[in-house]
Formats: structure tokens, C-alpha cells, sequence
């Protein structure tokens, strides 16, 4: 596939943008994964990129918040194990179904998570104590996050915190923190399955890392400092936009 000056403009700051709001609030694939096919790649191509740009914005995320203190490692642990398997199942109906497939769900599905972050509340201000009953929890929530982020991939992080935080009784930023292994095992796992499948564009793809990267290590700094409430709304002005134009991609395709 033949590389324009275009596409690099599109993708490199978006996947910025969406790695900065994945590490405050989750549903940084909002903006990525369609940024990717905005600059004419399949689906699958578009996956396979941006499963390896989000790995290493997680990365840093992750590395940020364990640093921070709030990173609760044993409900991680537990979910991530779970996400991994649950991932390259999801993975591998995405691949089965095809990408003209995937582009429609995609299409339909941007809007409705987008819809979902946009009601989220923060429910939490202080974490309640662990029990063992919230470490078992950590098990269903990882396999089916896990199998969600590689089938489709947008609002994983998003749905983490959220599941976190209402069903184990994490605040949001122990939740968001919380959410990033267990994120980032899934795309791991993901990625292993798209890299073998050769379904990612490494010209592209390496760029987008470093962006990706310097995006999670600002959205972590400022989630620590100030919280994701501004970002998440600067989020979806950018869903909008981003929706909109698949749509016209679409009718015009």
C-alpha cells in the first residue's frame, strides 16, 4: 500500500489525542481506529495499526499510574489474565467476519459507545475496601473486555473503569488505573494475532508508536493531576466529527 503525506497528517496527531484521552477516561479507539480508516486502510489494516500504537500508549500509561500509586495489582492481574484468551477469540471472529463487515458494525457501533462515555458518571469519590468476592469478579470482566477489545476495540477502557468501579467499588481513577494492564494484555494479545495474520502497515504504524507514547504518558500526568472530565468532552466533539465522516465515506463509497 503506497503512503501519502496525507495520511500520516491524519493518523499521527489523532492517535496522539487518542492516546492522551484513553489513559484519562478510556475510548481513545473512538478517534484512533477510525482516524486509520480515514486514511483509506481496510479494517483489518486499520486494527492491526492501531492495535500496535494503543499497545504502547497503554504501556506508558500504565508504567505513569503504577508510579502514581494507584494501581491496584492484584484485581489487574486477575482481569488481564482473563483478557488476554478473551481477546484473541474476539480477534478472531473480527477476522472471520471480514472487513466490509467489521467497516458497517463500526460504523453503527462508534456512535452508540460514543453515547455511553457521554452518560458516563463518575459514581466514586473514595475506593471501598476489597473483598474476595470483587477479585472473582475481576475474572468475568477481563474475559469479556478482553474478547470486546479485539472483536471491536473502541470503549474498552471506557466499559473497564466502569465495570470497576460499580461492581469491585473502585473511585474512577483507581479504576482507570486499574483498567490499563488489563487493557493492555488484551491488545497484546490482539496484536500478536493481526501481526501474524500480516495485517499491520509498519511505515505507518512505527510513527504512530512514538505519537501514541507521548500521548499516554500526558493523559496519565494530567489524569493524576486534574482528572478526565475536560478531555472526555474535547473526546467527543472528535467522535462527532470522526462519525460523520465515516458516514460520508460510506454513502459516497
Amino acid at each position: 500500500m503506497e503512503l501519502t503525506a496525507s495520511m500520516f497528517l491524519i493518523v499521527l496527531p489523532l492517535v496522539f489525542l487518542a492516546s492522551c484521552v484513553d489513559a484519562i477516561s478510556g475510548g481513545g479507539g473512538l478517534i484512533s481506529l477510525p482516524a486509520y480508516t480515514m486514511a483509506g486502510l481496510d479494517f483489518d489494516l486499520a486494527s492491526g495499526n492501531n492495535k500496535l500504537s494503543s499497545t504502547f500508549g497503554t504501556l506508558m500509561a500504565t508504567i505513569r499510574y503504577y508510579r502514581g500509586g494507584k494501581l491496584l495489582v492484584a484485581p489487574a492481574l486477575i482481569a488481564a489474565a482473563m483478557a488476554a484468551p478473551g481477546s484473541v477469540l474476539g480477534t478472531r471472529a473480527a477476522m472471520a467476519l471480514g472487513s466490509d463487515a467489521m467497516n458497517a458494525f463500526m460504523i453503527v457501533a462508534i456512535p452508540v459507545v460514543g453515547v455511553l462515555v457521554l452518560v458516563r458518571r463518575d459514581v466514586r469519590e473514595t475506593s471501598r475496601p476489597r473483598t474476595r468476592r470483587d477479585l472473582v469478579l475481576c475474572l468475568p470482566i477481563g474475559l469479556a473486555m478482553g474478547f470486546y477489545d479485539g472483536f471491536f476495540g473502541p470503549g474498552t477502557g471506557t466499559f473497564l473503569i466502569l465495570l470497576f468501579s460499580w461492581l469491585t467499588g473502585m473511585d474512577m481513577v483507581t479504576a482507570s488505573a486499574t483498567a490499563k494492564p488489563v487493557n493492555l494484555a488484551s491488545n497484546v494479545a490482539s496484536l500478536a494475532t493481526r501481526i501474524l495474520a500480516g495485517d499491520v502497515l509498519y511505515p505507518l504504524a512505527v510513527p504512530a508508536v512514538a505519537f501514541s507514547i507521548a500521548g499516554g504518558w500526558l493523559g496519565s500526568k494530567l489524569a493524576l493531576m486534574r482528572g478526565a472530565r475536560l478531555v472526555r468532552y474535547v473526546m467527543l466533539g472528535v467522535l462527532v466529527l470522526l462519525t460523520l465522516s465515516l458516514i460520508e465515506e460510506t454513502l459516497l463509497a
